[in-house]
């Protein structure tokens, strides 16, 4: 069985790796090529274009960022369309509207091929270090297809529904995200002011009622003001764009996390977009004229 993966990014460098240490047979493809050239090095297999990388691999996984850009990479010039045909099945890691997802299944169904979405949640360090929360939608014979290959990056992974549903499931974990993020935010930026030392204060707190995957893992970030990513801002803005238009769409009102996208916004139009989602707390920081936590030692 061969597998493609298109997309070395912040997330699919770390799944594409972790793959090739499971043992598996592993082609790669990226729009900048010396992007794929760690993963050469460890063995992979670098194709010239989705198409190509199609027609070499059984399974195919795409990670990339937006909605325009799984439709280039499966739908382009050179897309993976081009070599797909009957027994082959893309597995879509991106996050991106479900109707365009929808769309995307349709076209590759027409060419005999299958295809499943399977957003992720847990960050750089969950694609690297193998942990990473799987939603996916999909017939139960493709995910359970996908399912081995999805282990080697994946400690929770849940079969949610039919194409489209994994990326509305992913709807609902970005909303818990950044409104998590923002109490997070406010939460430290309270302990701070009350003289409190951070690193204390959140082991105090996160084994309790109030504890996170964001508040242990992005709340000493924070506390000394470490805004590597795991995940930037403009990413997290993308998808609560499509966040938004989905809950418009349903008519459901979200008001913290329509607040949580106003402050991104104020955050990019500062230049800060490349930053960490937990750089949420910078906008807070604006409104009460300080600055929470301390450098890094250097």
């Amino acid at each position: 069985m061969k597998i493609g993966y298109a997309g070395m990014g912040i997330m699919g460098g770390g799944m594409a790796a972790n793959l090739l240490q499971a043992g598996y047979d592993v082609t790669v493809w990226n729009r900048t090529p010396e992007r794929s050239s760690e993963l050469a090095v460890a063995g992979a297999a670098v194709a010239t274009s989705p198409a190509e990388l199609a027609a070499l691999c059984d399974i195919i996984m795409i990670c990339v960022s937006d909605t325009p850009d799984v439709e280039d990479v499966t739908l382009g010039d050179q897309g993976l369309i081009h070599g797909l045909g009957p027994g082959k099945l893309v597995v879509d890691h991106s996050t991106i509207s479900a109707s365009a997802t929808l769309r995307l299944a349709s076209a590759v169904q027409e060419v005999g091929a299958e295809w499943i979405d399977a957003p992720v949640s847990g960050g750089s360090e969950g694609a690297v270090n193998g942990t990473l929360a799987i939603m996916v939608g999909g017939s139960a014979e493709n995910v359970e297809r996908a399912r081995p290959f999805l282990e080697a990056y994946g400690t929770s992974i849940t079969h949610v529904g039919g194409v489209g549903d994994g990326q509305m499931v992913k709807v609902v974990n970005q909303v818990l995200v950044v409104v998590n993020a923002l109490a997070v935010s406010e939460a430290l930026l309270l302990a701070d002011a009350a003289g409190l030392d951070l690193p204390t204060t959140i082991a105090a707190v996160e084994g309790g009622a109030a504890g996170s995957w964001m508040f242990s893992n992005r709340g000493p970030q924070v506390a000394v003001r470490d805004w590597r990513p795991g995940f930037t801002i403009d990413l997290q803005q993308k998808d609560l764009r499509i966040v938004l238009e989905a809950a418009d769409e349903l008519a459901v009102p979200i008001p913290g996390t329509s607040l949580v996208f106003q402050l991104y916004r104020a955050l990019q139009n500062r230049g800060l977009g490349d930053e960490g989602n937990h750089a949420l707390i910078k906008a807070l920081e604006e409104m009460a004229g300080v600055e929470v936590g301390e450098e890094p030692s250097r």
